[in-house]
């Protein structure tokens, strides 16, 4: 079983507050796993880029609720082929604590010369 198939669904991470560009699902992992590292290293702001895609995620610093949901939010802009765009979105609570849980990747090798 490779890491993709034990990959939470992309809708259990993150909860979109405004798209004007169609999320597809590749996207909306890029777009989290952008948020996620910069949420945990609180870092400020992030390129992020693919095949089809490039553009900014930027961590708002601040905690947003609606119903349900609360977490952490984050705006992006983005390029893809059908234009530019701007996304806005949480990393939800649930999706925070389902990262936690996932296993560290292993460690790479040290090549000796």
């Amino acid at each position: 079983m490779s890491s993709d198939d034990q990959a939470p669904p992309y809708w259990l991470l993150i909860s979109v507050l405004f798209s004007n560009q169609p999320l597809s699902p590749a996207l909306a992992m890029t777009l989290h796993q952008a948020a996620y590292e910069l949420h945990s290293k609180g870092e400020g702001a992030r390129q992020v880029g693919g095949d089809m895609m490039s553009g900014r995620v930027v961590n708002l610093r601040k905690e947003v609720s609606f119903g349900g949901i609360s977490g952490p939010a984050f705006e992006a802009e983005i390029e893809t082929e059908r234009g530019s765009g701007v996304v806005r979105f949480v990393l939800t609570r649930q999706g925070l604590e389902m990262m936690k849980q996932q296993p560290a990747e292993p460690p790479r090798p040290k090549y000796l010369n």
